[in-house]
């Protein structure tokens, strides 16, 4: 692979990326801010790029699992959740202890929140679990899911591992997990009224974790069918169009809850999860037009996501009162433009301040179990031995 083609595909994810946070974005500004349609349909459905970043950390995440699994090499656990575990802890822990410090020092802070999870709740992920819309710091229930998935994902690829990989199993329990969250909602409509768009549904693991699947589809793809990948990959463009039309389309049928809405609170989310996953495996080529779009600033914002999609929400939720309080046109270009610049300033700093020195500690252990692992994988290649690989084979 080129260095051109390398920077190609992290300009396609990362455009996707930046789609993604600017989307939620709007969605926040939309319901916290202005309390009008400012952004038009597409604050609307704003709500979507969560969505878009579950299938981007499915692929991700999918593909450093599968990927030493399809080479035939063991799976180290403790180097997937230690690259995990300082990659997401040290923003998300530094921006709880900043809620629960402001609110027990300002009780009336406009944080927003009528109501707070317990602290252990918080501090293990699982604050989701109940979760109802107006509580503070709901947008953390994205990262309750995920969190959930990181644990997940690696026991089954490793118990995969364990019996040589299976293709077909592995595939159908994929398919299963996507099925599995589909009658997960029509069971929740059918039997208790909840529709997609209830918190009970709409916060729940069981109801959205399957949007991560087409992710992890495309890693198993890659890693376990790599000519069918490479043949896939040169319609990219038709897959990227199929993947924009899908999402349009699907995003219109939930927006206008066609054509009921049993069928879009069962279908809807993974529909639009599939669409979401055709454009993520149209960016991994380099020949598709979204590695050819050059919009400034939209590696830097995708760089930044994590932490702008953390520090947001607090910054929209304590910007609102002054902004009614001096009468601002909350919908002026200016004040969009000033109030989501704080977000996304806010995010920044929690990146630079925070996000970095861990990323620089998690390479230089990384760097060193990599060179421990190459040591011993070298020497082990001296002597006569047997392992499993993804193509079905089964251990000596």
């Amino acid at each position: 692979m080129t260095q051109s083609a390398s920077t190609y595909r992290l300009r396609g994810l990362d455009l996707l990326r930046a789609a993604a946070i600017l989307l939620v974005l709007t969605s926040h500004y939309t319901g916290f801010v202005s309390h009008a349609p400012t952004f038009g349909v597409v604050g609307k459905v704003g709500w979507a790029g969560v969505d878009l970043f579950f299938v981007l950390s499915g692929y991700l995440i999918g593909n450093q699992l599968l990927a030493p699994a399809a080479r035939g090499e063991s799976l180290s656990l403790k180097t997937f959740f230690v690259r995990r575990l300082l990659r997401t802890l040290p923003n998300y822990y530094v921006v709880l202890a900043a809620y629960f410090l402001i609110l027990w020092l300002f009780p009336g802070a406009p944080l927003g929140g009528s109501s707070m999870a317990d602290p252990w709740r918080f501090l293990t992920f699982t604050q989701n679990f109940g979760l109802a819309y107006g509580q503070t710091f709901t947008h953390s229930w994205s990262l309750c899911i995920e969190e959930q998935f990181y644990v997940l994902l690696p026991l089954v690829v490793l118990a995969l591992a364990r019996i040589g990989f299976p293709v077909r199993l592995a595939w159908g329990l994929l398919v299963g997990g996507i099925v599995a969250g589909m009658a997960t909602r029509a069971a929740a409509y059918a039997l208790h009224g909840h529709d997609a768009f209830m918190a009970e549904v709409y916060y729940s693991s069981f109801c959205r974790a399957d949007e991560l699947l087409p992710g992890v589809a495309i890693a198993l793809l890659r890693n376990v069918h790599p000519h069918a990948f490479t043949r896939l990959l040169r319609h990219a463009n038709a897959l990227c169009a199929a993947g924009l039309a899908l999402s349009v389309g699907i995003l219109t049928c939930i927006h206008l809850d066609w054509p009921t809405t049993a069928v879009t609170s069962t279908f809807g989310f993974s529909l639009l999860a599939l669409g979401f996953a055709l454009l993520t495996c149209a960016a991994l080529s380099p020949a598709c037009i979204l590695n050819r779009i050059d919009i400034p600033g939209a590696s830097q914002l995708a760089l930044w996501s994590y932490a702008v999609y953390l520090v947001h929400k607090p910054v929209f939720m304590a910007l609102r009162p002054h902004v009614e309080r001096l009468h601002i046109d909350a919908g002026a270009p200016l004040t969009v433009i000033a109030v989501m610049g704080a977000g996304i300033v806010g995010g920044w700093v929690l990146y630079r301040c925070v996000e970095t020195p861990f990323m620089r500690l998690r390479a230089r252990l990384t760097t060193a179990h990599t060179a421990e692992h190459a040591f011993h994988r070298t020497a082990d290649d001296r002597a006569p031995s047997s392992h499993c690989s993804c193509s079905g084979s089964t251990r000596a």
